[in-house]
């Protein structure tokens, strides 16, 4: 799959929904082009970013964060193995 197709960034949602976190693409004035509020589970993206972009932003949040495994349907669960993967080889 290409992974700056509008599908892959449906499946990157789609692994926030899963964990629980409130995906908002808002308008504002973040240095990174996004905003993370772990204690409300909230993530912003900038909403004038590109496909490829967005999908940069929420991989690298992704990233970042520890996840509850168990919630994550098979799909979900492969795209974090993807990035982590992805994420080892840089």
């Amino acid at each position: 799959m290409n992974k700056s197709s509008p599908a892959y960034l449906k499946k990157l949602e789609q692994l926030f929904k899963e964990a629980g976190f409130v995906l908002r693409y808002e308008k504002g004035s973040f240095k990174a082009g996004h905003c993370l509020l772990l204690d409300q589970q909230v993530v912003i993206v900038n909403k004038f970013y590109t496909t490829e972009t967005k999908i940069n932003a929420l991989s690298d949040i992704a990233h970042g964060l520890h996840w509850e495994d168990e919630a994550l349907s098979p799909e979900s669960k492969k795209v974090l193995h993807e990035i982590r993967q992805t994420a080892l080889k840089l």
